[in-house]
């Protein structure tokens, strides 16, 4: 994708709100897809990997503030909340998941365009941002944090999926410190039967421990969490490299 071109992803129920949002940016640059659900969001979203998603709360299948969470919790992109909601109590809970902005309908399109800019510009100067610019490598590996592909001489490139990516992220700027399980999942509470990050350890560790010689990278500390057994070296990207 082209950089001065970020893509947007839009989920609206009512497909003539999007599809004007959508040819409105597309106007100043953008590029723009749109979804009238949450499934169809979510597929999209995996594919596209957007730098901002623009979520309507009042989806047909999903509360809006879930999937707001979910994005938070899972993908990279900065999130525009953009809805009917206009209570107080709603915009303050939208940022406080994670939104990165807040708009009601009906809005000036030319205020929309300036708060895209505004979110996408913030989170390039982020210093999350800055820190994906570069590339970890630890044992065999080489982890391009701008693209989320583990590659190695002895293994062909892998692009991580980005629940993959982001507990990577974790494990290579804290390497040999043990990791509770809320930290790997992003400071939120999980419940003591929750195995979402137990699954992502399993298939993070199916990939960089490729067999049985392999040495263990990601060991369990039980009652305490992970430990990431590694000395990472950083390298800064070339701006001209993908």
């Amino acid at each position: 994708m082209n950089p001065s071109n970020p893509q947007i992803l839009i989920v609206d129920d009512d497909q003539q709100i999007s599809s004007n949002i959508a040819s409105y940016l597309n106007d100043f640059g953008f590029q723009c897809e749109t979804a009238r659900n949450a499934i169809e969001f979510k597929r999209k979203l995996k594919q596209l990997a957007p730098e901002l998603c623009i979520v309507d709360l009042g989806l047909p299948d999903i509360d809006g503030m879930d999937l707001v969470r979910e994005i938070k919790n899972n993908a990279t992109a900065s999130v525009l909340i953009l809805t009917g909601r206009s209570h107080v109590s709603d915009k303050v809970m939208g940022l406080e998941i994670g939104a990165d902005d807040y708009m009601v309908k009906p809005f000036d399109p030319r205020e929309l365009v300036a708060r895209v800019k505004s979110v996408l510009r913030r989170h390039a100067e982020s210093p999350q941002a800055k820190a994906s610019q570069e590339i970890a490598s630890f044992h065999q590996w080489k982890f391009n944090l701008a693209n989320n592909t583990l590659s190695s001489e002895f293994q062909p490139e892998t692009i991580l999926s980005t629940a993959e990516a982001d507990l990577l992220k974790v494990f290579v700027k804290n390497p040999n410190r043990i990791l509770q399980r809320e930290r790997l999942i992003g400071h939120r509470d999980i419940g003591p039967n929750d195995r979402s990050v137990d699954i992502r350890i399993s298939r993070l560790r199916k990939k960089l421990e490729t067999d049985a010689k392999s040495q263990e990278i990601i060991k369990t500390v039980y009652g305490s969490g992970y430990l990431f057994l590694a000395q990472v070296s950083w390298t800064k990207l070339d701006n001209d490299q993908p």
